[in-house]
């Protein structure tokens, strides 16, 4: 074969042809690699119906917190007792009906038993030792009345004899020397008479006094002996108000000493409700607010009554009373759900509590944009409610967001909802 030559000008223009094909390559590669860099990441799927999506809105909002608890008898007694003793029998079980005669349990003291025999002796013996002194008075005003009596009738004598006298001494009959002694013996026995009255005034008002420490002594075994027989009967342990016994915290044998509770009777007709608050919610709670307490077999308006003044376990207590007929079933102890109102916004924009989100907080939560995506954005939250909260900035109604706990998502500023 044989070569041909090629001209120069044809070797030029395929150099060209490569070297603009090269560099359009070039540009091609870099303008691609430009364009994946700027691309965004892939959207997360999340399937909508795992997700709580609710609709941001404007209107009036009450304000409520809610806490569980117990419905308590308002009228409360425990019944204990002022001495020691072994409880001998228990008749009645939590869950009786009973009125304030009605014996719950009833206790044994063989000491006190003694006791009461030994003052009811005591206080015989006071008594007769006061009788047996009231008798020596009353002999000795006897005597001192008979004394009086006994002058009194000589002096009423002498008296008359003088009258007598006095006239026959006119006559001349009698000595004036004799007058003289009767007028003398008559005087004597009239002051006899006068010291004698005193005397007996003055025994008379004596008696009480003498007899006063007697007195005192028998007052006072007399109230060591009620004390001992109000003690014994007390062994015999009563309810002492109408209602239904609802504990017995002691057991048959067991012995029990002065002040221990040994049975506790509630009033079953009033009650209240006891509930638990979580602390954070509680700064707006006042007495008198209105209230709803959720039996589970119906709904009984109230009022918050009092409020615990210290929390415990993150909680503190609020008492509201029943303004309200009871549903059946309705006893101490039901276990029941509180409400409280704590006041009514007329204009708010509001949307349902995300599952992160305090009282006047910023978060970030999902809007919906319409194409089955949703964006991040902040959010400004005011006031909360049990199941609604301000929305101050971020949100306007109408707006969709999500309000479910996204933290599995924190990493994605938009997901897509499938």
């Amino acid at each position: 074969m044989v070569d041909i030559a090629r001209s120069p000008d044809v070797v030029k223009k395929k150099k060209i042809k490569r070297a603009v094909m090269a560099t359009s390559s070039l540009v091609v590669i870099i303008l691609i690699t430009i364009g994946v860099s700027r691309l965004k990441p892939a959207a997360p799927s999340v399937d909508r119906a795992a997700v709580w999506v609710d609709t941001v809105k404007r209107g009036p909002m009450l304000r409520l917190v809610r806490g569980s608890g117990t419905l308590v008898p308002e009228d409360i007694r425990w019944i204990n007792t002022d001495t020691q003793g072994r409880v001998e029998r228990i008749l009645l079980r939590p869950g009786a009906q009973v009125t304030p005669d009605t014996v719950i349990l009833v206790l044994s003291n063989p000491e006190l038993e003694q006791s009461v025999m030994d003052a009811q002796l005591a206080h015989a013996s006071a008594l007769a030792s006061f009788t047996n002194r009231k008798t020596e008075l009353e002999r000795a005003l006897l005597e001192q009345q008979s004394q009086l009596a006994s002058v009194e009738t000589q002096y009423n004598n002498s008296k008359l004899n003088l009258e007598a006298q006095e006239e026959l001494l006119k006559e001349g009959l009698v000595s004036l020397l004799n007058v003289k002694q009767i007028r003398s013996g008559t005087a004597d026995l009239q002051n006899r008479v006068a010291i004698a009255q005193q005397q007996l005034e003055m025994t008379k008002n004596g008696i009480t006094s003498q007899l006063a420490p007697q007195q005192a002594e028998v007052d006072q075994r007399k109230a060591q002996y009620d004390l001992r027989l109000r003690q014994l009967d007390d062994l015999k342990v009563k309810a002492r108000m109408t209602g239904v016994l609802s504990q017995v915290p002691v057991e048959e044998g067991q012995q029990v000493g002065p002040g221990t509770n040994l049975a506790r009777v509630a009033d079953p007709t009033r009650l209240k409700a006891e509930v638990r608050i979580a602390e954070t919610q509680t700064k707006d709670i006042r007495i008198g607010q209105i209230a709803e307490v959720d039996t589970r077999n119906g709904i009984i308006p109230g009022r918050v009554i009092r409020i615990d003044p210290a929390s415990t376990g993150g909680t503190v207590g609020v008492d509201i009373s029943l303004e309200g007929d009871l549903p059946p079933g309705a006893r101490p102890d039901l276990s029941v759900d509180g409400t409280i109102t704590l006041e009514k916004l007329p204009d708010v924009i509001k949307v349902g509590r995300p599952a992160f989100g305090q009282e006047n907080s910023t978060v970030m939560l999902f809007k919906l944009d319409g194409t089955g995506e949703a964006h991040r954005v902040q959010v400004r939250l005011g006031r909360t409610s049990v199941n609604e909260i301000e929305i101050l900035e971020g949100l306007q109604p109408g707006d969709q967001v999500i309000l479910s706990d996204m933290s599995a998502q924190d990493a994605y500023d938009r997901i897509r909802l499938n």
